[in-house]
């Protein structure tokens, strides 16, 4: 006997409108706190989203990155657990600075008009009117986050947990303050991540330069000087050694030996090493150890100590004097880029500059100042000016000893990092680790916890009282800089449970920070592996001696449609909102899960969003059929029992979807899982349940029908949240909402003969249906078809479904009888080959005609094609997307003249 089930409550709408449902639901799961329902006795599963900035908007990556967390979280509070997403936004140090200090400059004001605390006074009055931008959009994303527990990295308890990080790696002997290069951005006055500079190709100059040998001295083929190259000639002013390659024979005889640099008079030692290479312009390289990386180091093994290298420029990039006095006046206060034309004409003036040749066509040579050079260049991708490495005092943290807990936990296997392929770039990375600069030029931010007294001795502490006890109470001054934003985030996964101090338990909970940490995954793109999601693995199996979470799953980026990054300049932003605005937020979401494959990158494709919000339109049109056959809501978590073989089969669908879905989603496929879903919906219920049962809708189909349908719409939830709690609602009277329902348990199993009967009826309507395609036969035309040696299982096949033999294969029944002479096609289904006469259906020799035309035309495109995509001076030389093209070209005719070969075919 069928169970009981409620009765359908309010009647679908004809037509699905997803703005009309999804700001309604969003706001009634948020105020009947349903992103967190109280759970103290499940099993805890927990996310922390990266915090995005406090200036920011959703861009098409949040959309990705939200959407992918959203998916694991609704799963798993489907599955009974006390999921918890922890939701906040980072002060974004540079970024938010930037933005006042513009709305400041709109009114002719400055940030140093004001005292410091009186600018941070008016940073949090933007945060309370404007910083809130970016949460409002997650919730149009649909992210169920638990926005009770909002955090923000400038809360009080957040700063507590930054200051005690800081003092305690400085006691600890990980945390130092010391002069090396940073990246430095000239506009803003600070030092940047790495991830804040952005590398653009710029038009330059290579320019070639004599430094003599001082004191006489040859080298052993005779020339006095040493040539260098450059593409900064203004570095010259702080050039402290040349270096050379030890094997290098042209230079075996002047190491050790002298040049007096021009313009300086500045007396340069050549060294060996192994930076400079033989075969790259002369073999020789100034070395300028105060602004550049590379020389930084050649400058350490040279024996230079970075508290001697030379700074020849100010904050702003402006020429100042060198700790030895040699730099001329003439180009002290000058812009580095006004410095280098001036050099370069001052040393062209004193003989010392060595011109380029260039040859034309016809051979005629034309001399040049430099030879023309496309640079690879570091800029700031907020300050937008180049940037410069420069050297100075800066806090740092001795990442490599904190880096090889964080090595040790990925290699044992206590984080899994998902795909596996980057373990290899996380090792590189964290085996070659940096000393990780912290500090930052700047006021809005983090205030590092140290005091020096006029002595130069340097005090930290958590307060001023406890520096001022430490230093016996001597006069003390504050350090100016904030932390690097990196710095506190790495803090994420459990100072946003209330570490240092245990939060108290909250309606009988255990504390917070017990029950939530480890985080069980963190989902982030690949771009912030290092400056995020390996900073929060070295804090927290520092401070809480427990990896930070178990599972690490890196996206991709979302790309254009050509799969060119996105960017303004390129005109080719993508912005979700607007496809929410279009297509509705389910269907972007489950464009995200079903485009992302284990980390590849993500091309959009509008056309695919439309598509999936089609698919939501389908389940809403399939819904209302059932609603309007007296289908609602199931009453039973368990299948329904069921006696037709549809019935059994529909049932035994859902078995085998939701096992693929729970493997999807442990092995972290979101592709898998969204394809899995999709296929069931579309296929096998609409396409088919509900064509085979239509007309004959009794109580066991009703009840049938209404479970498969909740089924679909508990596991659809994860990635279209809005039409599955809307069409839950309007299903039935529902003891809850679709969003705290349980995750499917069928207590069924798969019915091999059920499977096997229906499947052989999809079998027969879709090869006939695609056959009378081929022919151009009218899909409503009925035909006779015979079937001379059955099998007895296809027999009972055949006498049980009479019904949807004649109404869905349009076959005036299957006589088992050889067929008449004459022209027929043959359809397989199971083991089954029917015959299906055509003397009288269509005229056989036209159509033959037709698709051999077809054919011969399909075949010339294909192989014209195939010559095409054989030429290698094609594949090679022509842009990407044609060749992407040509091959989609090839596979599309290459596919249409095969399905006419098996059209002709069935023709005999």
């Amino acid at each position: 006997m069928a169970p009981a089930m409620t009765a359908p409550d309010t009647p679908l709408d004809k037509t699905f409108d997803p703005a009309a449902i999804e700001a309604r639901w969003y706001a009634h799961w948020e105020s009947h706190g349903l992103f967190r329902p109280a759970r103290p006795a499940a099993q805890p599963f927990t996310i922390v989203n990266p915090p995005p900035n406090v200036t920011g908007s959703l861009h098409i990556g949040h959309a990705l990155d939200n959407t992918l967390q959203d998916i694991l979280i609704r799963y798993e509070r489907l599955r009974g657990k006390d999921a918890l997403w922890v939701v906040g936004t980072d002060h974004a140090g540079i970024a938010t600075q930037m933005v006042v200090e513009r709305q400041l400059e709109a009114r002719q004001d400055k940030r140093t008009n004001y005292s410091r605390e009186d600018f941070i006074a008016k940073v949090w009055e933007w945060k309370a009117e404007s910083g809130g931008t970016i949460t409002r959009q997650l919730r149009r994303l649909g992210c169920s986050m638990d926005w009770s527990r909002e955090q923000f990295t400038m809360d009080p308890h957040f700063t507590t947990a930054v200051v005690k990080v800081f003092v305690d790696l400085y006691n600890q002997g990980l945390i130092y303050r010391d002069k090396r290069l940073v990246n430095w951005d000239p506009k803003l006055k600070t030092a940047i991540s790495d991830l804040e500079v952005e590398t653009r190709e710029v038009k330059g100059g290579f320019w070639h330069f004599k430094y003599p040998l001082a004191d006489g001295v040859t080298r052993d083929d005779g020339l006095d000087y040493i040539e260098v190259a450059t593409t900064r000639p203004e570095t010259m002013l702080a050039d402290m050694c040349v270096a050379v390659h030890p094997e290098d024979e042209r230079y075996a005889s002047v190491i050790g030996q002298e040049i007096l640099q021009p313009l300086t008079g500045r007396r340069l030692r050549i060294v060996a090493d192994e930076h400079a290479d033989p075969a790259l312009g002369s073999g020789a390289v100034k070395i300028t150890p105060g602004h550049d990386f590379n020389d930084f180091e050649v400058g350490k093994r040279a024996g230079i100590k970075p508290a001697d290298m030379l700074n020849m420029f100010d904050a702003e990039a402006r020429v100042v004097q060198t700790a030895d006095g040699l730099v001329p006046d003439k180009y002290l206060g000058l812009d580095r880029f006004d410095a280098r034309t001036a050099i370069v004409a001052d040393m062209k003036a004193a003989g010392c500059l060595i011109p380029h040749v260039i040859k034309d066509k016809e051979g005629n040579e034309t001399l040049h100042d430099a030879e023309p050079r496309t640079i690879q260049t570091p800029f700031g991708d907020r300050g937008g000016v180049v940037i410069e490495p420069w050297l100075t005092d800066q806090w740092y943290v001795d990442a490599e000893t904190l880096a090889q807990p964080a090595i040790a936990a990925v290699k044992s296997g206590a984080i899994e990092i998902v795909p596996k392929t980057w373990e290899k770039t996380f090792f590189n990375w964290m085996e070659n680790i940096q000393p990780w600069c912290v500090s930052r030029q700047l006021w809005w931010g983090h205030r590092i916890p140290a005091w020096y007294a006029e002595d130069g001795s340097v005090y930290v502490a958590e307060t001023e009282a406890e520096a001022q006890a430490l230093a016996g109470n001597k006069p003390l001054t504050r350090d100016e800089d904030v932390l690097d934003t990196w710095f506190s985030s790495a803090l994420w996964p459990f100072a946003t449970l209330g570490w240092p101090e245990e939060n108290p338990p909250r309606h009988g909970e255990e504390s917070l920070l017990a029950r939530h940490y480890p985080n069980d995954v963190l989902i982030s793109g690949f771009d912030i592996l290092f400056f995020w999601d390996a900073r929060m693995a070295m804090q927290g199996l520092h401070f809480m001696k427990e990896v930070p979470w178990r599972k690490l799953y890196l996206h991709g980026l979302v790309r254009a449609a050509d799969g060119q990054k996105m960017s303004k300049s390129k005109g080719n932003v993508v912005d979700p909102l607007g496809l929410i605005d279009q297509y509705g937020a389910d269907a972007l979401r489950f464009f995200m899960a079903a485009m992302e494959s284990q980390g590849r990158d993500v091309k959009m494709d509008e056309k695919r969003v439309e598509g999936y919000r089609n698919f939501a339109t389908k389940l809403w049109n399939a819904a209302r059929f059932c609603q309007s056959n007296g289908v609602g809501g199931s009453a039973s978590v368990a299948a329904p029992a069921a006696t037709s073989a549809v019935n059994r089969w529909i049932v035994g669908e859902v078995v085998e979807t939701v096992a693929a879905l729970d493997q999807a989603l442990a092995d972290l496929r979101f592709d898998a899982a969204a394809n899995t879903i999709y296929h069931f919906v579309w296929d096998q219920f609409c396409d088919w349940y509900i064509e085979l049962v239509k007309g004959s809708f009794d109580d066991e189909t009703r009840a049938v029908a209404g479970w498969v349908l909740d089924q679909i719409l508990v596991t659809l939830h994860p990635f279209m949240p809005f039409v599955t709690e809307e069409l839950w609602s309007k299903l039935g009277d529902r003891p809850h909402e679709l969003i705290v329902a349980q995750w499917p348990a069928p207590q069924a199993a798969v019915d091999p003969a059920a499977k096997a009967e229906v499947e052989w009826l999809i079998a027969l309507i879709g090869n006939l249906r695609t056959a009378k395609n081929e022919l151009g036969i009218a899909p409503g035309a009925r035909l006779d078809a015979y079937l001379p040696e059955a099998s007895e299982a296809t027999r009972g096949i055949i006498a049980r479904n009479p019904g949807a033999i004649d109404r869905l294969a349009r076959l005036n029944g299957i006589h088992f009888a050889p067929a008449p002479a004459g022209a027929a096609m043959q359809v397989g289904a199971g083991d089954a080959n029917i015959v299906i006469p055509l003397e009288g259906v269509i005229d056989i020799a036209a159509e033959k005609a037709r698709l051999e035309k077809a054919l011969a035309a399909a075949q010339k495109e294909a192989k014209s094609l195939e010559g095409r995509l054989g030429n290698p001076a094609f594949v090679e030389k022509a842009k990407p997307e044609a060749v992407e093209k040509a091959r989609a070209d090839h596979a599309l005719h290459a596919a249409e003249a095969e399905r006419l070969t098996t059209a002709l075919a069935r023709l005999g």
